[in-house]
């Protein structure tokens, strides 16, 4: 071993245990060293032995956790020496239990895997034992999602034109797909892999077993980036490079904690980056790609017992505290400014503060988001649910060092400004909160309740006196008690006499008996309505008036005043560094890497811009969606959902390099996927899309070979169809494809008979010709006129009549004649003479309509729209009577379906469908009663009834999710969800039987995130179609039903 090797490996090892250390300090916030170097001793560095070990010491000496951090005074002035592997934990945040998390997830995979496998093949003992050691303080087996299931059919697998390829799920590793994702999203980083050079003799140029992993690693990132790039699969495996990283997890490496498990991605590309450039330049050190693009450095400097020290280190992935913070710079300040910041620059030897500043950004700047942390009292990592805001851009000016004095300086002012914000909201405070007793209200409202009673008319009558002053009852049992109760009015001030309409004769001790219980009938004096003075003077009140009424205005005043001071401090501090000079560096928001669920269950997925179509999508496993800024707001602020962000990137704006397309060298222009690819993976993606071919070429045939020869003709007549056709041919064809209009003949018959018997008399006289001209526009003009009213809850006139839908919709005049034309050219209608004659008059009308006169697709269209319009209305009045009949599983299904066919018409126009919001309240119900219902079965413990349970949540309540979810949510639908999914993640915190854990954390990430799963809801059972009459009817009964009570059944 040469000397460099020897101090290298020193330097590994120091490294290991100041890593060790920094993460036990994370996971169970002890902060004493001393402490921390003992347990390190005592579990011989098991990370698992060491947590338990100082659980138990902080349990008996809680005086250890107090302790403070003292920061490395060590390296001082090191400036030029330090390297990337110095990365310090600046915030002592709990990322560790994110990562823990992780760890555990790939863990449980293998051994499901393994299970599956071979059923009685021993496993590791000890990987066995760190799990179940973790999952017993955890209470719950970690499982974030499933292994994904390839769909039989591989055109269900097929990408869609140019839109980005997603990643199977090979178990639990939609953290690793979502991580993934946002890098090759990434031009520049995207190229930097593909055309990596792998160095010549690898087996002999590789001094240790990790370099030979780190150059695999990075052979299987390029050939799986290259199937990103140019597949023609809707997703691809990433099995081989998730297999390298599980195997390495496993081994007995120098690094064995699992919380540098999310660092080994960009660890293992730098060494192979730093490998290849060694081998081709072994006599000059050049710059490492993965550095240049993901490191930066900032300046530690401050002050601790006295002693000023400053240090320069290097960051990855820079972690922020979520706790405390309202937006992503609170957060940055809080991790830049640590102790007393004014402190820093006085003359007491005992002051002590930090500052950090940026003296390097990277290209890509990463922030952890510290969501993650650990429960000492339940022995288990919780997760933060704050809501925490970011900007699309975030200016980093006056985090640099550059700029160290006049961030110093506006620092100082904002915390003046806060200051004096702080004073005017205590004033503020007062006035909205005004009383020295428990109940505080605003004074202006408690002036103005003062006025209203000193204005109420002054009322001379005791409050009890209408009460108290009753006759006893006829049987008087308690006589004595009621007299001795009584208020004779010469007991009463003059000014309080009551005004009676009795003679002035009548004596008094008359009038005091007269009123009867109150019960029995009203008193004849009028009691005021409100508290009133007994006794107020004019000049009292105009007094009383004129001082409060100055008052209130003068509050008013007061409160408008400290209102505005405290809107325009903050604007000011909003603005204090909007100012071009604090502008300069610009970040752009790259991508965020969610996470829904719970710390001990749940899903990751990753929002990434995409740069050349301008716009957000959604990556979740396989599922590449369109997406928005305001979904991303939803999902990834946190606060009111289980999802939130833990991760974001942002780009440096002013390198458009970095988000840069692959431009051919000669003319400039933008390379197809494939044609970008070096020539060996060209060869290799190539090579799979031709096995994908042939894989659809197979299932096809499959297909075919399926089909009975009888259920072949109509298909060989299909493709005759394509030869070209007769004028005569064109019109029989265009009548086939017409089968909606058709139909819609059939069913309006009666109403057509109708027409055809009020044109006796022209038939008569004139012949079927004069007679189809006279139905047809009596008819017309019936449809147009019963077009014009508007449907009601209990009346829509389009069910009657397929013209009344047209007409309300504005449809092509041609469409709506041919399609009265063709009513009348029904065989259906051949009742008599008159009729037929009539029939074929029509049917020669229609031969004589040719392709140049009527575009039959926008004809087909329209008949095909009304025809899903009855069967919505169809599947909404069934529905319906399901639910009001306890059917609520039936009824679910029918309600679904209404919905979303309903948007497809609601797509074309507002007339064309049914009011959604009927349709989703009943949906809701449905949902909410099932999910209860299923929740109830699953509480119950038995067997069966678990079954049944988590059967109608995967069957029913989770599809339906799904197809809730992937379109544009209303606030009662988002609160329906997050209600059923807040119901199952109650039962997280617990005790239930391990079988039931073991279900609920299988069935949970399905509920968290169900748009992930390819679920598809079965159809309902078919329905056999109304009359226009019978629907008017059956909807007028059900639309009137749903506001009673009583359930309704129409035949």
């Amino acid at each position: 071993m040469t000397a460099g090797e020897s101090e290298a490996g020193v330097r590994s090892e120091e490294k290991n245990i100041c890593f060790i250390i920094s993460q036990l300090r994370e996971i169970t916030g002890i902060h004493d060293n001393r402490l921390l170097q003992k347990a390190l001793q005592v579990s011989n560095r098991d990370i698992n032995q060491a947590v338990s070990f100082l659980t138990d010491e902080s349990a008996r000496e809680p005086s250890y956790a107090a302790v403070a951090n003292q920061p490395d005074n060590e390296s001082n002035g090191a400036t030029a020496n330090h390297t990337r592997r110095s990365v310090i934990d600046l915030t002592n945040d709990e990322k560790a239990d994110l990562q823990k998390a992780i760890a555990l997830s790939l863990r449980e995979s293998e051994k499901l895997q393994e299970e599956a496998k071979v059923a009685g093949e021993n496993q590791d003992a000890n990987q066995i034992g760190e799990t179940s050691a973790t999952e017993s303080k955890v209470g719950l087996k970690r499982k974030r999602c499933e292994v994904w299931g390839d769909s039989p059919n591989p055109h269900d697998r097929k990408r869609e034109d140019k839109w980005p390829v997603g990643l199977k799920n090979v178990g639990n590793t939609c953290w690793f797909s979502a991580v993934i994702q946002s890098l090759f999203q990434l031009p520049k980083f995207r190229r930097l892999v593909l055309n990596y050079t792998v160095p010549e003799n690898p087996h002999e140029n590789c001094r240790s077993h990790a370099e030979q992993r780190n150059l695999a690693f990075m052979q299987e990132l390029r050939c799986l980036f290259a199937l990103m790039a140019a597949s023609m699969r809707k997703y691809v495996d990433p099995s081989n490079a998730v297999d390298l990283l599980k195997d390495a997890f496993r081994s007995n490496e120098a690094q064995q904690d699992v919380s540098e498990f999310t660092h080994k991605l960009l660890d293992w590309l730098e060494d192979a980056f730093q490998m290849a450039a060694n081998t081709k330049n072994s006599n000059k050190k050049s710059q490492n790609p993965m550095v240049e693009l993901f490191y930066g450095t900032f300046l530690a400097e401050g002050i601790h017992d006295g002693k000023m020290f400053s240090n320069i280190e290097t960051f990855g992935q820079y972690p922020l505290q979520v706790n405390g913070f309202d937006d992503l710079h609170q957060c940055l300040e809080g991790a830049m400014v640590v102790g007393e910041i004014e402190t820093l620059h006085s003359d007491q030897s005992f002051a002590s503060g930090q500052e950090n500043w940026f003296t390097k950004l990277p290209p890509v700047l990463t922030f952890e988001l510290s969501r993650f942390e650990f429960n000492q009292s339940l022995g288990r990592p919780e997760k933060i649910h704050k809501k925490l805001e970011f900007p699309h851009i975030i200016y980093m000016d006056r985090y640099l060092y550059k700029n160290k004095e006049l961030t110093r300086s506006r620092r100082e002012e904002v915390k003046r400004l806060k200051e004096q914000s702080m004073v005017l909201q205590q004033r503020l405070e007062r006035y909205m909160h005004y009383g020295s007793g428990p109940e505080r209200y605003p004074l202006t409202d408690m002036l103005q309740y003062v006025w209203e009673f000193t204005k109420t008319k002054p009322s001379s009558v005791s409050p009890t006196l209408d009460v108290v002053n009753t006759p006893p009852t006829r049987s008087q049992p308690n006589a004595n008690v009621a007299s001795a109760m009584q208020i004779s009015p010469t007991d009463l001030p003059i000014a309080e006499m009551p005004e009676t309409a009795s003679s002035p004769s009548t004596p008094q001790t008359q009038r005091a008996t007269v009123h009867k219980p109150f019960t029995q009938s009203r008193p004849h004096m009028e009691m005021p309505a409100h508290p009133a003075p007994r006794h107020i003077t004019a000049e009292e009140l105009m007094f009383f008036e004129n001082c409060l009424q100055r008052w209130r205005a003068e509050v008013e005043q007061d409160i408008a005043e400290l209102k505005d001071s405290i809107s325009q401090i903050s604007q000011s501090i909003d603005q204090m560094y909007m100012d071009s000079s604090m502008c300069q560096v610009p970040y752009r928001l790259h991508a965020v890497l969610v996470h829904e669920g719970q710390a001990s269950a749940g899903h990751y997925w990753a929002y990434i811009f995409d740069h050349s179509q301008n716009m957000w999508l959604k990556y979740n496993d396989i599922s590449v969606a369109e997406s928005s800024w305001e979904e991303l707001q939803r999902d990834s602020y946190g606060g009111s959902r289980n999802a939130s962000a833990y991760c974001l990137m942002y780009i440096n704006d002013n390198i458009p390099q970095l988000i840069a397309d692959d431009t051919d060298a000669e003319t400039g222009h933008i390379l197809e996927a494939v044609h970008s690819l070096p020539p060996e993976l060209r060869q290799f993606v190539c090579e799979d899309n031709q096995h994908f071919m042939q894989e659809l070429e197979e299932w096809n045939e499959e297909q075919v070979r399926k089909i009975p020869q009888k259920e072949l003709v109509p298909a060989a007549e299909v493709q005759e169809a394509v030869v070209p056709l007769t004028e005569e041919q064109t019109v029989a064809c265009q009548q086939n494809t017409c089968s909606a209009s058709a139909k819609h003949a059939v069913l309006v018959k009666e109403q057509t008979a109708q027409a055809i018997e009020k044109a006796a008399t022209s038939y008569e006289n004139a012949g079927a010709e004069a007679a189809l001209q006279e139905a047809f526009h009596e008819e017309y003009s019936r449809l147009f006129d019963l077009a014009k009213d508007k449907p009601t809850p209990q009346n829509d006139p389009r069910l009657q009549h397929v013209l009344v839908y047209f007409f309300q919709n504005k449809a092509n005049k041609r469409v709506i004649e041919r399609t009265l034309l063709e009513q009348f050219a029904d065989k259906n209608l051949s009742y008599d003479e008159r009729s037929i004659s009539i029939m074929k008059v029509a049917q020669a009308k229609l031969k004589l309509i040719g392709p140049s006169d009527m575009d039959m697709q926008e004809y087909k269209e329209w008949h095909e729209d009304y025809s899903l319009f009855r069967k919505v209305s169809v599947y909404l009045l069934t529905g319906l009577e399901c639910y009001q009949n306890g059917k609520c599983r039936e009824s679910l299904t029918y309600l679904v379906h209404a919905y979303h066919s309903n948007l497809k018409l609601l797509k074309n126009g507002k007339n064309r469908g049914i009011d959604e919001t009927l349709i989703a309240y009943y949906r809701r119900k449905c949902l909410l009663e099932l999910n209860a219902c299923a929740a109830d079965l699953f509480e119950s413990g038995d067997e069966n009834n678990v079954t049944e349970g988590l059967s109608i949540m995967n069957d029913l309540v989770i599809p339906c999710m799904h197809l809730i979810v992937t379109n544009e949510l209303s606030k009662e639908d988002l609160a329906a969800v997050e209600m059923m999914r807040n119901h199952w993640c109650s039962y997280l915190g617990e005790d239930m039987d391990s079988r039931l854990q073991e279900k609920l954390t299988e069935f949970l990430p399905r509920l968290l995130d169900c748009s992930a799963e390819i679920r598809i809801l079965r159809e309902p059972p078919k329905i056999r179609p109304n009359s226009p009459h019978d629907l008017c009817n059956r909807f007028a009964a059900v639309m009137e039903s749903i506001h009673s009570t009583s359930p309704v059944t129409v035949k």
